[in-house]
């Protein structure tokens, strides 16, 4: 969204412009009463549920593509999950060792809230109270009801996704359907016991059923963006594919996958007659389609969408922080996200075959990495010596490469003077190509974040149709993500997936192919969680998948020799001269990377760039990313994690609470079974 956002920050200024005579977030604080007006008037119950908006969507300048809100307790949003999977290094409460797995500790996630507190403030809870709230009361106060249906729609899915956020992490939560008063919050009529995660899931399913038929499955003019039937639908689809998957579905009930799989059918054929569909607009050769997809204002294949404005003051200012985090300094971005190798190397090659695999047609050399690599590979990362264009610079080439001070010291020089992000390689996925760096160094960027897209209905649809024993249909939708991404068919026409694959072989498929396009869109986690890939299991050992526990998360070091092919030792300690650039008196300590005129049998300049990785690049692993002291450092979870624990800090407040099996508490060992 670009024009005319929704923007759900301060509804006070809504009711503020329609002159009502008390301030809306003012009457909220007490939470013992509520103002009648905002629910006789329908641009203050309008105002309502944008207010409801504004607590779940990321504050500005955030990053949705690597960060989520349930992985904190206050309503902000954090990279803590990301950095718990492969696709970013460093520490977190879930990926390091502890001595003891307890509520007491900060491994028991603080997500699930805390009692309902008597001012406001954006908790689970809190936001559960506005949405409840707002369900009993905008029916009681003489709006017409195809106006109050819309509202309602969008207040249940907005439920329905709460709920999914905690039943994923925890299993069953209390089921609270009515607004709970907090000036008796110690009453017994509060005291609400977790309810089984089947009848959670059901209830979650009930909601979304309610928004699907409640919602238009298109808005128009100011309203694009909000919630549509077919997101709706789409949700219910991710919502029993997590309930049909492994870390619920233990036994491999084919009734749950084929719940699963009416579902994802129902939300594609639902969008699909409403023009949503995979965007291939500008044809999907060379990843083209793929590639802008990211950045076009309501593609059809933005299903749910994070709405940014470009603004850059006020209280509605809501920047998209992506373009600033993922640009270099080099051109005044911030250069703080580092992806990994692991998820580089995750990237097949041009005709789809994974790289331990490739074919003569399109070989793979970790010298030159970056060569005959799947389309979404270029749209997606910035390799020494790619082109990154931005709005200052089309042709602008990011280099990444470093040298050594000293003989005997390790890569400690750098051609990025303005200093470089962790990994040396960078992303470019959802850049804008045309972006500006001149107000506020990339930060005033109005993209919008896909939460669901398209692709993702097509992927949960495919998955769903494995487990449910409809193999060739998994197998074609895997196959149009593919096609789709500018891979090439191949002489079978698989798109490098081969044929004949067993129905273990296709999940792995379906994984490996949600690991390449949704990646650094915040999908990861929940695909390890739910598929329980973390450590050493059934699971691992049917898909045939390595875990991630006893790993490290690694880049690249892209280190330039010389003329003998050794490493290149600046001349002092102190020098400042880059090898790879031409000096003010035309001398260069061991070649020019940006010659225009080239060795015999070169012509262009990507065949230039092949030249010097071949004779002055070596590529390598650079192994700091994770936490190199202690030096043993490893990626640990724990299976606990798999359906967290309840904190102590809301045990202590609400004793009644069963704790979570697999957990203690203060009255002794778990006894709530998440599988139920």
């Amino acid at each position: 969204m670009k024009k005319n956002k929704i923007i759900y920050v301060l509804v006070s200024l809504v009711i503020l412009s329609a002159s009502c005579k008390d301030s809306f977030l003012e009457e909220k604080k007490d939470y013992a009463g509520f103002n009648e007006q905002v629910f006789q008037e329908a641009s203050l119950a309008s105002g309502y549920v944008d207010y409801v908006y504004g607590l779940f969507l990321p504050a500005n300048n955030g990053t949705p593509n690597v960060q989520v809100q349930s992985a904190t307790e206050n309503g902000a949003y954090s990279s803590a999950f990301t950095q718990t999977t492969d696709e970013l290094a460093g520490e977190t409460d879930w990926n390091k060792e502890w001595a003891q797995i307890s509520y007491v500790n900060s491994n028991a996630l603080k997500y699930f809230g805390q009692r309902l507190p008597s001012s406001v403030a954006n908790n689970t809870w809190t936001r559960m109270k506005e949405i409840n709230l707002f369900l009993q009361e905008i029916d009681k106060h003489g709006l017409p009801s195809d106006v109050t249906a819309k509202f309602k729609g969008q207040m249940y899915f907005w439920r329905a996704w709460q709920y999914f956020e905690l039943v994923k992490l925890y299993g069953g939560v209390p089921l609270v359907l009515l607004p709970q008063d907090p000036i008796v919050s110690s009453a017994s009529s509060n005291e609400i016991q977790r309810s089984s995660t089947s009848a959670c899931i059901e209830q979650i399913t009930k909601d979304l059923d309610l928004a699907i038929s409640l919602l238009p499955g298109r808005w128009s003019g100011n309203d694009n963006g909000r919630i549509t039937s077919g997101a709706a639908a789409a949700l219910k689809g991710r919502v029993l594919l997590t309930w049909a998957s492994p870390l619920f579905n233990r036994t491999d009930d084919r009734v749950r996958w084929e719940k699963a799989y009416q579902a994802n059918l129902a939300a594609k054929t639902l969008l699909e007659s409403n023009g949503f569909g995979l965007f291939k607009e500008g044809g999907t050769a060379n990843g083209v389609a793929w590639g802008a997809m990211f950045v076009k204002d309501h593609s059809i294949e933005a299903v749910f969408e994070f709405g940014f404005n470009a603004l850059s003051t006020g209280n509605t200012q809501r920047n998209n922080g992506w373009e600033q985090a993922t640009r270099s300094r080099e051109i005044n971005g911030a250069g703080s996200i580092s992806p990994t190798k692991q998820i580089v190397d995750a990237f097949p090659m041009r005709d789809g075959k994974p790289i331990n695999a490739s074919s003569a047609a399109y070989p793979y050399t970790e010298g030159k990495f970056y060569k005959n690599r799947d389309p979404r590979f270029y749209k997606t990362f910035v390799y020494n010596g790619a082109t990154w264009p931005y709005g200052g610079n089309a042709n602008y080439k990011q280099w990444t490469y470093v040298w050594k001070k000293a003989a005997n010291t390790g890569y400690n020089a750098t051609t990025e003077t303005k200093g470089a992000n962790g990994s040396g390689i960078y992303l470019c996925k959802a850049n804008n190509p045309t972006a500006s760096n001149t107000i506020g160094n990339f930060s005033n960027s109005a993209t919008d974040y896909m939460e669901i897209r398209f692709a993702e209905v097509v992927l949960n649809l495919a998955e769903s149709a494995i487990g449910a024993d409809k193999t060739p249909e998994g197998f074609e939708g895997i196959k149009s993500i593919r096609e789709r991404a500018g891979i090439l068919p191949g002489t079978d026409g698989s798109y490098g997936l081969g044929v004949g694959l067993s129905r273990d072989q296709l999940f792995a498929a379906v994984l490996n192919e949600r690991k390449v396009e949704f990646a650094y869109e915040s999908k990861r986690f929940w695909d390890l969680r739910r598929w329980m890939l973390f450590e050493s299991g059934p699971t691992t050992s049917r898909l045939g998948f390595a875990p991630l526990n006893g790993t490290r998360r690694t880049g690249f070091y892209i280190s330039v020799k010389n003329q003998a092919g050794d490493d290149y030792v600046a001349p002092t300690p102190t020098s400042t001269i880059d090898p790879l650039i031409k000096q003010s008196n035309g001398t260069v300590a061991v070649i020019d990377r940006d010659a225009t005129t080239y060795p015999a049998g070169i012509t262009t300049a990507d065949q230039y760039l092949d030249y010097l990785y071949d004779k002055y690049f070596k590529v390598g692993v650079r192994d700091d990313l994770d936490k190199t002291s202690p030096a043993n450092w490893k990626f640990t979870w724990y299976p606990q994690y798999y359906f967290f624990g309840i904190n102590q800090t809301v045990l202590s407040a609400s004793p009644y609470l069963q704790q979570t099996t697999g957990w203690d508490s203060m009255n002794g060992a778990g006894t709530f079974d998440p599988l139920k």
